[in-house]
């Protein structure tokens, strides 16, 4: 564990970023410091990465029709779906 100096602490007390931001200086990365509650928090939901199942696939193209605007293409609801 890396503990933060004085100026460190002051630094993050002060930040009106949240969660404070912080670079590596020679790679430029960025990297973002939480609390540990909060990392635990983040870590204990669940998060599904699996891929998408066909009828999610459906579901997701139906919603992005809808804001399209293709309410009216009712014909193309009973096509046959692709494996």
């Amino acid at each position: 564990m890396i503990e933060m100096t004085e100026q460190q602490m002051q630094a993050f007390e002060t930040l009106d970023v949240t969660p404070p931001r912080i670079v590596n200086p020679r790679t430029k990365e960025a990297f973002v410091m939480l609390r540990v509650d909060e990392y635990e928090r983040l870590k204990e939901d669940e998060y599904d990465d699996s891929p998408w199942t066909s009828e999610e696939r459906h579901a997701l193209a139906w919603e992005a029709g809808k804001h399209a605007g293709w309410e009216e293409m009712d014909e193309y609801d009973d096509l046959p779906e692709k494996p």
